[in-house]
């Protein structure tokens, strides 16, 4: 199974779209940046426009963000673009005669509440302005090493 990068791609356009503000900011670039498609840019983009946080015009390549950095948390991006989806699932078919499968998705399904909701409080906690901070942190560093 393929684990999804659309939420770390979604990060990714956003903190891009700060940095980048005073560029031309095309679906082309960004999509070199994160290295993917720009269909795919322009459809996560979809999805930010969507919940608000970004704000784009039709034929320019000049999209923004809605909100400062601060008031956009990890967690906003991460409903945008993944909706309500649960961070795990359990296998719903196993062998109920079995010990195991005939009670493991009862017993993980508790641990598993308990991982999403610590999850969904650490994003809540996390803005992009924290994730810019330590992107120019990271360049800083690399940049004292040249």
């Amino acid at each position: 199974m393929r684990v999804s990068t659309r939420f770390s791609d979604a990060i990714h356009l956003l903190a891009y779209l700060k940095i980048y503000a005073d560029t031309k900011l095309t679906s082309d670039a960004i999509a070199a940046s994160i290295e993917t498609s720009p269909v795919v840019v322009r459809r996560i983009m979809s999805q930010l426009r969507r919940a608000q946080l970004i704000t784009t015009i039709p034929g320019t390549a000049q999209p923004q963000l809605a909100k400062p950095l601060d008031q956009i948390s990890l967690l906003n991006v991460f409903y945008a673009v993944e909706g309500d989806k649960p961070l795990f699932a359990v296998d719903p078919k196993t062998n109920p005669q079995c010990i195991v499968g005939g009670n493991i998705q009862s017993v993980l399904s508790q641990y598993y509440q308990d991982a999403q909701t610590a999850a969904e409080a650490r994003l809540a906690k996390t803005s992009l302005q924290d994730i810019v901070d330590s992107l120019l942190v990271e360049q800083a560093k690399q940049d004292a090493h040249q």
